[in-house]
């Protein structure tokens, strides 16, 4: 199917990292344009321009997404050697301190993981915002990279839940209506991935008693992989395939609910 993403300019932000690596690969499928981000990974950036060099049109941007005057360099490059940014995938994260209760959190470790969460998804869409102003975008698109733990919370991993809630609320709901209010074709759009396979959750991955606890609430009783929220972010940026979506949500969680739904001998960890 065509996804008329075609020549579109896409900023994927966390670009070198598991999920957002398989973005650009299927935004690359697209024939998308793609601004690849990257923070300190070079050498992953790098590698993955080469693999889809030979069929679009890319550059490598860095920048640490924290700091107001790096994203505006970076659009400003990205600007200079694509074109206005016409397509945002806001997918850059950090998870500090996962583990550790509620009362233990340091300062230093929750402004860290807001900075990160919140404070980078805000600077970056507030420069997509003015892109789309100063270029008069008719037709833009945004997708919010969440979490379960920002809708469902989850035990210590306080910070981390209380830097996704917004994205997959009353700021994501703002967002949409000024947006619309900007250009009348602008969409803004969140995906929620529940634990997906990455290097960030590669050592829980491996502990066996704690898979088996998450799957006991997923109705399909598997975990998520970087592709299949890489295809939900082609949907939801392809304005041909979701052109009447806008501030909603999707969560790629298996079905998870917040109660048990399997007993540990229930589930089958080689097809998980």
């Amino acid at each position: 199917m065509d996804s008329g993403l075609n020549k579109k300019v896409v900023l994927i932000t966390g670009a070198s990292g598991g999920i957002g690596s398989e973005m650009v690969r299927c935004f690359a499928k697209e024939g998308a344009r793609i601004a690849i981000h990257y923070h300190k990974n070079k050498k992953s950036a790098e590698a993955l321009a080469a693999e889809i060099s030979q069929d679009n049109n890319f550059c490598i941007v860095q920048a640490d997404l924290t700091q107001e005057t790096e994203v505006k360099r970076m659009w400003a490059e990205i600007e200079s050697q694509l074109g206005p940014v016409q397509t945002l995938i806001a997918n850059s994260g950090i998870c500090i301190g996962y583990g550790k209760p509620f009362h233990e959190v340091t300062l230093e470790q929750w402004n860290k993981t807001l900075a990160g969460n919140l404070t980078s998804i805000f600077l970056c869409v507030r420069e997509f915002f003015l892109g789309i102003q100063k270029h008069q975008l008719q037709s833009p698109s945004a997708v919010l990279i969440g979490s379960t733990a920002g809708q469902f919370g989850e035990a210590y991993n306080s910070a981390y839940s209380a830097s996704k809630s917004p994205l997959n609320a009353g700021f994501l709901l703002t967002l949409k209506n000024e947006l619309a209010r900007l250009t009348p074709r602008g969409r803004i759009n969140c995906i929620c991935p529940s634990w997906t396979i990455t290097e960030m959750v590669d050592t829980l991955m491996k502990n066996e008693t704690h898979v088996k606890k998450v799957l006991q609430t997923v109705a399909l009783r598997k975990v998520a992989r970087p592709i299949d929220v890489a295809q939900a972010a082609v949907f939801l940026a392809s304005e041909k395939l979701s052109g009447h979506c806008s501030g909603q949500v999707i969560t790629l969680a298996g079905g998870m609910e917040g109660r048990l739904l399997y007993q540990p001998e229930d589930i089958d960890l080689q097809k998980a």
